[in-house]
């Protein structure tokens, strides 16, 4: 008995686990991969531990949140996929990774003017995050936007 292609697909996604330390997601960069980017790394954070409604989880979900919209945005190349990455250190941070395919594009935080509807995303990110920056995308043409999040060790 063969598969159907959609149960392949959906086979693929990867699961959130609590005993992997590090999670990785290549998603169509669109609107609605950057979202299940999103609630992938959501979910991810509660099966480690970091339960929704924390500060570390709601931390990490915004910036996921952030960067995978502006590399669908600004990063996209039609054919090529971003990429999420997450890891969970034993320092207690959560690293943050989401490469594109655009190397020549770099963000920067920018202070956005009162009547423009964007333009402040990285400054939530700057605000948020312990340190954060860029580098060339390893193994690929593009660009690595990183963040490094504080989390408590409050994993039960």
């Amino acid at each position: 008995m063969t598969t159907s292609p959609r149960q392949e697909r959906r086979s693929a996604l990867p699961l959130p686990l609590a005993d992997q330390t590090v999670f990785s997601f290549r998603f169509t960069p669109s609107p609605r991969g950057a979202r299940l980017a999103r609630r992938l790394a959501s979910c991810q954070m509660d099966a480690w531990g970091w339960h929704y409604g924390t500060p570390a989880h709601d931390s990490v979900e915004l910036i996921v949140g952030e960067l995978a919209a502006n590399a669908v945005t600004h990063g996209r190349v039609p054919g090529r996929d971003a990429e999420l990455r997450l890891s969970r250190e034993d320092d207690g941070h959560v690293h943050i990774e989401v490469s594109d395919a655009r190397g020549e594009r770099l963000p920067e935080a920018r202070d956005a003017g009162s009547g423009e509807n964007g333009g402040r995303g990285l400054l939530l990110v700057a605000a948020l995050a312990k340190e954060w920056g860029t580098a060339p995308r390893p193994g690929a043409p593009g660009k690595t936007v990183w963040a490094v999040v504080p989390a408590a060790p409050n994993r039960q």
